[in-house]
């Protein structure tokens, strides 16, 4: 399949936007498709995320999105692989590969360490494609959350 692979700006931000709603909804969030927006053009505004956006045929179908994070041990920075998303009738295709790809050689493009990520048990798709992808699974940790 013949794809294309773009870092996100300002002028991505209405597909940007869709997707990220779409994503949210895929976990089971309501469509918000204005949040959505919101949130995307502050983290873009800001410079607070990296965000690449796959393209099919013109048709933007994907994205990965990447926060700052700094490791404690090797003392060095790392991405936080936050969000990765392909619509449906596009998945097992390769584009989520190619956008974990793209994120790797952005931690070589940084100077990063590597990438982390966290998804849910119960999430098939992502637990099969992680370790394809030369991801290790930390069963030694326990992640806590916090809520105000």
């Amino acid at each position: 399949m013949n794809y294309n692979i773009k870092k996100a700006n300002l002028n991505d931000l209405d597909e940007t936007a869709e997707l990220f709603n779409q994503y949210r909804i895929f976990y089971r969030q309501q469509d918000e498709y204005q949040k959505c927006k919101e949130f995307i053009k502050e983290r873009l505004d800001n410079e607070q995320s990296n965000i690449f956006l796959v393209y099919v045929e013109g048709k933007t179908v994907g994205f990965i999105q990447l926060y700052k994070l700094y490791h404690y041990i090797k003392l060095e920075k790392q991405w936080l692989l936050s969000d990765l998303f392909v619509f449906p009738e596009y998945r097992g295709k390769g584009l989520s590969v190619a956008l974990i790809d793209c994120a790797k050689k952005w931690c070589d493009e940084t100077g990063a360490c590597g990438l982390m990520l966290e998804t849910e048990k119960t999430n098939e798709i992502g637990n099969r494609l992680y370790p394809r992808c030369g991801f290790e699974y930390d069963s030694n940790h326990n992640y806590y959350y916090w809520w105000k």
